[in-house]
């Protein structure tokens, strides 16, 4: 395109002189709106048939107008597609280049819309498509997941409150915590796709149109369930994108705590799980260090797609009702965070199949800390009667009892615990063992291995019609 015809004259009738320079640079949106190209011409086409169908242009308008934009499509994928920033947006671009191919019938192509409801649907087309793909991701991180949970359903680690050792559980049972966490993002992501079937095509540019067009037929074309019930509604909602946000957002922050705990848990202080080279960098100065980067570099990229939410929801907090040029500050935060996330659940999920378990240095952790005083208190409430109250009391008492003789819990001798309370006899030590204390929490949802691998069946089932 020469300089002369990439001059935007779309909207130019109402206008005497030109843009400044700089209003060209702060209005253009070209920059990182192609990426809407594909929605953008697919829409268009839809358009076309529909104003065809209901005998707004002639047949013979729409089969040039689709043609020059399957053209236009092809010349955009092959690279050979000449973007102008005079010409603002991706909307401008593909017209005014469907005027050099097609002529006049080109000019026929905007009736009965507006760029508002244009981008409108474009965009949702858009964000709809990324949200099945990180739905597709989400199911690949959970099935990661549930590998690693079968191996391990009655791998015994400790269970953290606080950090500090709190309980043992089973490393299957660790994992099956973060197939619910994903589990709900994926659910978030299905209530998002659903929210997105409703098609803004036909709102025009905020009130609608009284050309005779039929809104259903271009919303089932696009593969909308139905058409919005509101033309400014449909103008001005972005709900979609903050939704988007919001979802990834949510999404990345459990990413961010299970980045946390593998950092963690790779230390030499921890050692309960290795990394390999894939995932990991070396040190410049320090031959020695395996840095775990990629589970880090996961864990800042949450504050990117975290403030990308924040900054679109000030963005239009303070909008009246329908459509105002602020909302063009949406595409660039939604791209740049789908993208962010979609690189966040691949490295993920490549750490979670790829990382070794040390299930020996899990086992030995998993006693630390008096993690079985719980069992003993639980005992003494089912075989000595005592009000839980009570045999917290005096478990509390073995504790300081076992720290002072830096003991574990079950090497206290069965006189020293009669001390404490004379109800204790020797079957106290069937609970005192992490094995034991693991093997008993069958309540549904425990840590038991038996429930864990129930857990396991149903995601199984559940995890392909999801």
């Amino acid at each position: 395109m020469n300089e002369k015809k990439a001059s935007n004259q779309m909207w130019g009738g109402r206008f005497a002189s030109g843009p400044a320079a700089i209003m060209e640079a702060i209005n253009a949106s070209i920059g990182f709106d192609r990426k809407l190209y594909a929605e953008d011409i697919r829409g268009s086409i839809a358009h076309s048939e529909m104003l065809a169908q209901t005998g707004i242009i002639t047949a013979a308008d729409q089969q040039k107008i689709a043609h020059g934009l399957n053209t236009i499509l092809s010349e955009i994928e092959a690279g050979k597609f000449e973007f102008s920033k005079k010409l603002e947006d991706i909307h401008m671009n593909v017209e005014s280049r469907l005027a050099e191919l097609i002529g006049p019938a080109a000019g026929r192509l905007h009736t009965a819309r507006s760029r508002n409801d244009q981008v409108a649907v474009d965009f949702r087309l858009w964000v709809k498509a990324e949200l099945t793909r990180t739905a597709e991701a989400l199911k690949g991180l959970i099935a990661a997941f549930l590998v690693r949970a079968e191996e391990h359903a009655a791998t015994v680690m400790p269970g953290f409150t606080h950090l500090p050792t709190a309980q043992p559980v089973t490393f299957g049972h660790h994992c099956m915590a973060y197939v619910e966490t994903f589990g709900r993002d994926l659910s978030r992501v299905r209530d998002a796709i659903e929210r997105l079937a409703e098609s803004p095509h036909g709102a025009a540019a905020l009130a609608g149109t009284g050309f005779p067009i039929d809104r259903h037929m271009t919303a089932a074309a696009l593969g909308f369930r139905e058409p919005t019930r509101n033309s400014i509604d449909s103008v001005s909602d972005r709900d979609y994108a903050l939704e988007l946000l919001a979802v990834a957002a949510i999404c990345a922050t459990h990413l961010s705590r299970l980045a946390e705990e593998i950092v963690i848990w790779s230390t030499p202080q921890f050692g309960f799980v290795r990394l390999s080279d894939s995932y990991s960098t070396g040190s410049s100065i320090m031959p020695q260090k395996k840095n775990p980067d990629a589970a880090e570099l996961v864990r800042a990229k949450t504050g990117r797609v975290n403030g990308h939410l924040v900054g679109l929801l000030t963005v239009m907090k303070g909008l009246p009702l329908a459509y105002s040029k602020d909302m063009q500050e949406d595409k660039e935060a939604v791209f740049d965070a789908a993208e962010t996330l979609d690189l966040m659940l691949a490295a993920m999920t490549g750490m979670v199949g790829d990382m070794t378990i040390n299930t020996d240095a899990m086992k030995k952790a998993a006693g630390s800390g008096y993690s079985t005083a719980t069992d003993l208190a639980d005992w003494l409430v089912r075989e000595a009667g005592l009000p839980f109250r009570d045999a917290h009391h005096v478990t509390g008492r073995a504790v300081a009892m076992a720290e002072a003789r830096k003991l574990r819990l079950e090497k206290l001798s069965l006189d020293d615990l009669k001390t404490l309370h004379p109800a204790i006899d020797d079957r106290v030590f069937s609970v005192l063992s992490v094995a034991n204390s693991v093997k008993s929490r069958t309540s549904f949802g425990g840590t038991a291995p038996a429930e864990v691998r129930k857990q396991i069946r149903y995601w199984n089932k559940r995890l392909p019609k999801a």
